[in-house]
């Protein structure tokens, strides 16, 4: 019987389903159908498979050709499909032994004189051949994929001839490097907070933001070093760990980014335009890909700018802060992408950059630009710190370098250490079960509820605060959080306060 199977992986999101190839070779007029719900480039690879074939040496058989890639309700696309069927033809035609396919699954883009091509996304099929331990074909261009996930039974081949070689038991494909002693960490190159001049109390809130893993707002007029100030938070965050760099860089592989061994342990930092649209933060599109919160999983999601965003493409933000990942539905797939990122945010205080006395702007006006951030939205950062201009004199002054990254890193690190300890998830984690066990007196908490209520605050809000408030004491090693934790909290509100004064105007 002139049939063949062959195992290969498809694409959905960051998971891997298995995909079958079924060819089935059968008398009358020479054609080629594919089958099962192929997308067009997977329908072209009848054109790359039938050279590929030709001009590796094999014979491609003048036969009825049937391919079906099961399950027929899985979307397939992209030329990873390309290898696997041109295996099945061989097999189904005796160029090949059926047993050498048992247990090998097989991914990679053919070109017409039978090279093999790298694939974007691949990453996730070597994680799912790891789970369940089974041998991996693979091209020789992803070889940086398959190193970063360590797998020994993954095969790298360059062209077709290699492959039917080593199905033949003629020659052994070559391996990956086995010692990830390559990989190193994230080079030292992304700033100091000591080269900020100033700004103590949003360096503070910069420290606070980084042990605790709170949402910040700056907010501030032009030129105070707001952006400066929110790309040195990487300095202070700890690497991630290898399962966590693991997840990071399957989401990268589907994105079709390329994947920097340098940089494998470091926190992405993402910083999109904003003139960026929806899709392109949340993720979608016809074959549903992960958007900027996904790329910045585990890592800082900075808006610039953030007022001069669509107020829409803000508010779809406001779901995935709370739940840590984004579910994205079409009519072909319903995917879900993590996205548990850390909201770094920078903006001016009123359309023309100023307030107060030295402001052009009229109070409506700066109401109306404020607007364009809604209330729920606003609610979702911890903390709102005002950036203001620097006092004349302080930029010629020698006020010394201050502290570096490397030593408030170092209390970054103990308190997010304390913090997993005590409660197993950082503070900014915590639920409301968990705050009662946080270490607050209760006469504390009343003082806090009264200072919500006369500030308008909401419920989240009492909530956002207990949570700063603990992650101030851990940094100041201290087991409970006492009433001068709480107040310094109660400090970081500069966008409630900015909104106070403009309501008595």
């Amino acid at each position: 019987m002139a049939i063949a199977r062959v195992a290969t992986r498809a694409a959905k999101g960051v998971d891997a389903p298995q995909v079958w190839v079924e060819a089935h070779l059968s008398n009358g007029l020479p054609a080629f159908t594919l089958v099962g719900l192929p997308e067009t480039s997977v329908r072209e690879a009848r054109e790359r498979v039938r050279s590929a074939i030709i001009n590796a040496g094999f014979e491609f058989p003048m036969r009825r050709i049937t391919i079906n890639l099961a399950p027929a309700d899985l979307p397939k696309q992209g030329g990873r499909y390309d290898l696997p069927i041109a295996i099945g033809i061989l097999a189904a035609s005796g160029q090949l032994p059926i047993k050498s396919l048992a247990g090998v699954e097989f991914v990679g883009e053919l070109a017409l004189s039978g090279e093999i091509r790298g694939c974007s996304g691949l990453l996730p099929v070597i994680i799912e051949a790891r789970k369940l331990g089974t041998q991996l074909i693979m091209p020789q261009d992803n070889r940086t994929d398959a190193e970063l996930v360590g797998y020994p039974q993954v095969q790298l081949a360059a062209h077709l001839q290699h492959i039917v070689a080593f199905l033949h038991g003629q020659q052994q494909l070559p391996g990956i490097n086995a010692s990830p002693e390559w990989i190193t960490p994230p080079p030292a190159g992304v700033g100091c907070l000591s080269e900020v001049i100033g700004q103590f109390q949003a360096k503070q809130a910069l420290e606070i933001a980084a042990a605790g893993n709170h949402n910040l707002l700056f907010l501030g007029p032009p030129g105070t070093g707001k952006s400066m100030l929110a790309s040195r938070i990487l300095s202070l965050l700890p690497t991630l760990d290898y399962e966590e760099a693991l997840q990071v860089s399957a989401i990268h592989s589907v994105a079709g980014m390329p994947l920097v061994p340098q940089q494998f342990f470091q926190r992405p930092f993402r910083s999109p335009h904003h003139t960026s649209s929806a899709i392109s933060l949340v993720g979608g599109g016809s074959v549903p890909k992960p958007g900027e919160i996904s790329l910045a999983h585990l890592g800082v999601l900075f808006l610039d700018e953030v007022a001069e965003f669509p107020r829409k493409v803000l508010d779809c933000l406001r779901e995935p802060m709370e739940t840590g990942e984004v579910v994205i539905s079409r009519a072909a797939a319903k995917l879900s992408f993590n996205a548990k990122f850390q909201l770094i945010a920078a903006m001016n205080p009123s359309p023309c950059g100023d307030s107060g006395p030295e402001s052009r702007a009229t109070p409506e006006q700066i109401r109306r630009y404020l607007s364009r951030l809604s209330g729920p939205f606003i609610d979702r950062f911890d903390l709102t710190v005002e950036v203001p201009k620097l006092p004349p004199g302080t930029l010629t002054a020698d006020s010394g370098d201050g502290e570096t990254s490397q030593t408030i890193a170092a209390r970054v690190a103990d308190a997010r250490l304390q913090q997993l300890q005590r409660a197993g998830k950082l503070n900014s984690e915590l639920s409301g079960s968990d705050l009662k066990q946080a270490g607050f007196a209760a006469a504390d908490l009343v003082f806090l509820e009264q200072s919500v209520t006369k500030l308008g605050l909401s419920v989240r809000s009492f909530h956002r605060l207990q949570r700063v408030a603990r992650t101030i004491a851990d940094l100041a090693q201290s087991p409970v959080v006492e009433r001068r934790h709480i107040a310094q909290a109660l400090g970081y509100r500069a966008m409630d306060r900015l909104l106070t004064n403009l309501s008595r105007q």
